[in-house]
């Protein structure tokens, strides 16, 4: 009779096999896409026992019962929220606001929290009201909060206790721009972003906009103006323009527009901003990308002469943790067009997280992320 292997396990083993004691890490709502990605990436790190993931929805169910990419991977069951237990560090992946109305209890679980909701993204409380609805019921806490995106806040990210995560489209526009921001090289007024994503960007509960037959095969502008992730991007981007000098009272106008196309991972930001110096050319627009970005693990810069993937395409990159980012300069016009795709589950979310944890714990910052995406796919 054939023997099976016994599945895998989060449990496995108290330490990494070199003496080292593995992070004792928990998911607060683990049923949703991102929860699902961060447990796929915990599962397989090697510094990393994942201990509970929780639904309340799903509570005493095996997680593969959600994630049927996960069977044979662990045989951790949903536990509600008020079942977790301390642990060394805590990833919130709750809907938006949720997280809030736990957070007293959430916070003293660990002394380490990743929170990749919308929650702790904005530095300023009075921009909840404005963008989300609601009024930030802790203002203070928001100040130990690092905005989770290590290729602006490495320094930070390491020293940090509490990071948050980024929204997905705005990961991609920041990271596309924050290079000619940071030099002072574009106009802050205006900056269009649109902005094309993919079906799991809106969450895993259905809708009647998801449904199979309004979903497929759609162009269909979701949000032309007013989207939430337009905040992260003005206060990203505003930041870095703000270090040349430039004044506080004029922070970038950015108009982001968000399109559903008929895919269902990825997401591409197609960038428009203008050149202060109609004399720059393509050559250092290039210097500038090359010496921001040139040491990045998960920054690719792609444009190429000829060939099917000449930009940043979200297709090949699903997966992965990588963001690719290209441009293409207007010679009719001070016109710099700025490409960034990448997975919006991933270095959107839940890849982006896990290397914050990374950078957080003095690890290397590619432990657990150097999936290099399918093509085809």
């Amino acid at each position: 009779m054939t023997m099976l292997a016994a599945a895998p396990d989060a449990g496995r083993g108290a330490d990494t096999g070199d003496g080292q004691r593995r992070l004792k890490v928990s998911i607060a709502g683990g049923s949703g896409y991102v929860g699902g990605e961060l447990l796929r990436l915990l599962l397989a790190h090697p510094r990393v026992e994942v201990a509970q993931v929780t639904s309340r929805r799903l509570a005493g169910r095996f997680v593969h019962q959600a994630h049927p990419n996960l069977r044979r991977q662990t045989m951790l069951q949903f536990v509600p929220p008020e079942a977790l237990e301390p642990c060394d560090l805590l990833f919130v992946s709750m809907p938006h606001g949720e997280g809030l109305k736990l957070a007293e209890t959430l916070f003293a679980l660990a002394p380490r929290v990743i929170d990749l909701s919308a929650d702790h993204r904005l530095r300023q409380a009075g921009d909840y009201p404005l963008w989300y609805g609601w009024e930030h019921p802790a203002p203070r806490r928001l100040e130990s909060f690092v905005y989770g995106l290590p290729e602006l806040h490495r320094a930070e990210i390491a020293g940090a206790m509490h990071v948050s995560g980024t929204g997905c489209m705005a990961a991609a526009a920041i990271i596309g721009l924050w290079p000619l921001f940071r030099h002072g090289l574009v106009e802050n007024d205006p900056v269009v972003i649109e902005g094309k994503f993919g079906s799991s960007a809106g969450g895993a509960d259905p809708s009647p906009a998801g449904h199979h037959p309004e979903r497929a095969s759609v162009i269909r502008t979701y949000e032309p103006v007013g989207h939430r992730h337009t905040a992260e991007i003005a206060q990203e981007l505003g930041a870095a323009a703000a270090a040349t000098g430039a004044p506080a009272s004029f922070p970038p106008k950015v108009h982001l527009t968000a399109t559903a196309v008929d895919a269902v991972r990825g997401l591409q930001c197609c960038c428009h901003v203008f050149l202060k110096d109609p004399a720059l050319e393509e050559r250092d627009i290039w210097r500038v990308y090359r010496e921001a970005y040139g040491r990045e693990p998960f920054i690719r810069l792609v444009k190429e002469r000829h060939g099917a993937h000449r930009y940043p395409d979200p297709k090949v990159m699903a997966g992965s943790n990588y963001c690719d980012v290209g441009f293409a300069c207007d010679p009719h016009s001070r016109r710099l067009v700025v490409i960034a795709a990448l997975d919006n589950l991933m270095k959107g979310a839940a890849g982006n997280g896990v290397q914050s944890m990374n950078v957080m714990m003095g690890w290397p910052e590619v432990e657990g992320l150097t999936f290099a995406g399918l093509h085809p796919c």
